[in-house]
């Protein structure tokens, strides 16, 4: 794995930065729980490293813009239906190579970016089919702070912690 060079990390939502559930009312989504910990890895990759952040999920989820602009994440982009287009344009937009990008997901949908990304990770609970693929199968569930874990071993290889 190269982490040194990690310049951009992106993020599934549902399994990742949660643990996959939604409550819903009758008028839709009601609540998504983050953890604090994944969102002051978001904090330490940007601060500490100067290392930007974003989020490229399937879902429109009201509960998911907020958390980010709460962190302040750099990428957002909610009803995704194909991740290869709009990973390839973040590339673009910040004339990066595919070793300077991590990703992290959980779902066979994810998988579409592994062509555009120099490490895959995956929660714990990720499915098999994903765990089989991954640069590194990370000790943490999804929204239990896998994205923290992913966060702190960049900052490490990078010398920062």
């Amino acid at each position: 794995m190269q982490l040194e060079s990690i310049k951009l990390v992106l993020t599934d939502c549902d399994g990742v930065l949660t643990d996959g559930g939604v409550y819903y009312g009758e008028s839709g989504e009601v609540l998504k729980k983050f953890n604090i910990r994944d969102g002051m890895g978001v904090e330490r990759l940007r601060k500490l490293g100067g290392i930007q952040t974003g989020i490229i999920t399937g879902e429109i989820s009201p509960s998911l813009v907020k958390r980010a602009e709460k962190l302040q994440i750099s990428e957002l982009h909610v009803g995704i239906k194909d991740k290869e287009r709009v990973l390839s344009e973040i590339l673009e937009k910040y004339g990066l190579q595919p070793y300077q990008v991590a990703y992290i997901g959980d779902d066979v949908n994810d998988l579409v970016v592994l062509p555009f990304v120099g490490v895959f990770f995956c929660p714990a609970d990720a499915l098999d089919q994903v765990k089989k693929v991954a640069s590194r199968v990370l000790s943490m569930k999804g929204g239990e702070g896998c994205f923290r874990e992913m966060a702190e071993l960049i900052l490490q290889a990078q010398g920062i912690y």
